[in-house]
């Protein structure tokens, strides 16, 4: 039986994530304990508010040190919404507050006349096909909320881009490390697929170990 951890660290979408994973048939386990998340096939890490609460919420719990030896371990980890802005050195949000530095690159502020925070459905443009996207068309659209986007280092990364005032990453993946800018678990049947997908990388990545 797959053990799936969804990290809490005491600002997270959690139970929105749970119920979705639980209407694809899989019951996880929500955790702040470092040896759950250690002993997990797959992490999920959700995440909702500012850059600097959420990695101070992580350091306090010693979860920092358990998300990094996870990722070092080779297994799949999946971060939502600011459990995906975490993933990178570090974001301009209250100045400058530094990340999990998992994925080169730093987190910038929506600019110019737009509406900040970018909330509501927008489209995914997809940039390579990857297994995390299989049975979602391009032009997808996803639910959002967030006044700051990713700019990775490495192109390379990025799977899709969305377009608010210019386009930025809404989904990154790096080796065995996936993450979006959306919220899956708010965007009904085709979000579910997102989650549905990462099980799936999971299941394999436990059958080749």
């Amino acid at each position: 039986m797959l053990k799936i951890t969804i990290i809490d660290y005491g600002a997270g979408n959690v139970r929105n994530v749970y119920r979705a994973l639980s209407a694809i048939g899989i019951e996880a386990l929500i955790s702040q304990n470092q040896d759950d998340i250690l002993n997990s096939d797959g992490v999920i890490l959700p995440g909702v508010g500012a850059a600097q609460d959420t990695m101070q919420h992580l350091a306090e719990k010693g979860l920092v040190n358990a998300i990094k030896d996870f990722v070092n371990d080779g297994k799949p980890f999946l971060g939502i919404c600011m459990g995906l802005q975490a993933l990178f050195d570090y974001s301009l949000e209250g100045g400058k507050q530094e990340c999990l530095g998992l994925i080169p690159g730093k987190i910038v502020k929506f600019s110019g006349d737009l509406t900040v925070p970018h909330m509501g459905w927008n489209q995914i443009k997809i940039i390579k096909n990857h297994s995390l996207l299989k049975g979602i068309d391009n032009n997808s659209y996803f639910y959002f909320v967030h006044s700051f986007y990713p700019e990775p280092i490495d192109n390379d990364v990025v799977l899709t881009t969305t377009e608010y005032g210019s386009d930025f990453a809404s989904i990154v993946a790096k080796n065995n490390i996936y993450a979006t800018q959306f919220h899956p678990e708010k965007s009904g049947e085709i979000g579910l697929l997102i989650y549905k997908n990462f099980i799936d990388i999971v299941k394999n990545s436990t059958r080749s170990d």
